[in-house]
């Protein structure tokens, strides 16, 4: 089935989904699926999942972690969401992270438990992060606590992860 945008966003030009990340777990056909219900929102436990501007669920990382524990995908009937493997977005710093810009902060390292960030020293009394695409899980546990609204998410390509033997 394809996607047909809401009388408002018709309305106001947007043809298309809004982009955002969805839960994890969201199968490819989410948006034939879902019947906007909300049930998945009010199920999470850190209060991440919002509704877009045509009412389709959304994670927020900016509001909290995502935990993983499919507390959205058992709430989800029309099976929009499964319980989910893995999850194909990735944190970065873009340039307004204060350690680029020479002021001494740590919090997204802190508050990493998967120790996906580490600090390069650059001239100058700065310091890049790095982010290990490896080891980070995208839950989004540095981007709360960024004081800089410094962090972005990319998705990643599972296929190009593949790795020979």
């Amino acid at each position: 089935m394809e996607h047909v945008p809401s009388k408002r966003a018709f309305l106001k030009g947007r043809f298309q989904p809004s982009v955002g990340i969805l839960p994890p777990g969201a199968v490819a056909d989410f948006y034939a699926l879902c019947v906007q219900c909300g049930d998945c929102a009010r199920a999470c436990p850190t209060s991440i999942i919002f509704r877009n501007d045509e009412g389709f669920p959304v994670i927020d990382l900016k509001t909290g972690a995502c935990l993983f524990c499919s507390a959205c995908a058992e709430a989800c009937e029309p099976q929009a969401i499964l319980p989910a493997s893995g999850w194909d977005w990735r944190a970065a710093a873009n340039a307004k992270c204060l350690s680029i810009n020479a002021v001494m902060c740590r919090a997204c390292e802190d508050h990493c438990d998967a120790q996906a960030i580490r600090f390069q020293l650059m001239t100058g009394g700065r310091s890049a992060p790095v982010f290990d695409a490896d080891t980070c899980t995208g839950c989004g546990e540095c981007a709360g606590a960024c004081p800089a609204d410094a962090i972005r998410f990319y998705q990643i390509n599972q296929h190009s992860e593949e790795k020979p033997c």
